[in-house]
């Protein structure tokens, strides 16, 4: 990783640590409004007039940098993989592989001997104890 990605890298952090957490508009007064992020949309919505109390709202200014947004920590680009046909597909340069949650044990050991063997990085490999 060259020295602009990684100090992308560490702008991202600073952000993401100074960024609020978005909730839905009055999501805490009702048990049926998920939090999840919803634009406040009412033409006396006090969330949309941008009143501080009432939370902030997401807008361009949250995001990250271009060249980092998506990317793992590690700097490599994530691919979910459930079967060993799909490493083949993978650019191990720039790609680095997560094994689903639904793949057993047996095929998850297959799959990481094969990464191994094509030297692609696990994201998620199994503990070794």
């Amino acid at each position: 990783m060259d020295e602009k990605t990684k100090r992308l890298f560490k702008v991202r952090k600073v952000q993401k640590g100074k960024k609020p957490a978005f909730k839905r508009t009055e999501s805490h007064k009702y048990k049926r409004l998920d939090s999840n992020w919803r634009r406040p949309r009412g033409l006396q919505g006090k969330q949309r007039k941008g009143i501080k109390a009432k939370g902030a709202v997401a807008q361009v200014g949250y995001g990250s940098p271009t060249a980092v947004k998506g990317l793992h920590p590690s700097g490599y680009a994530e691919v979910l993989v459930y079967t060993v046909a799909q490493l083949d597909d993978v650019n191990a340069d720039v790609e680095a592989v997560r094994i689903a949650a639904k793949v057993g044990g047996r095929k998850k050991a297959i799959i990481e001997a094969k990464a191994a063997e094509l030297s692609i990085k696990v994201l998620n490999p199994t503990r070794g104890e």
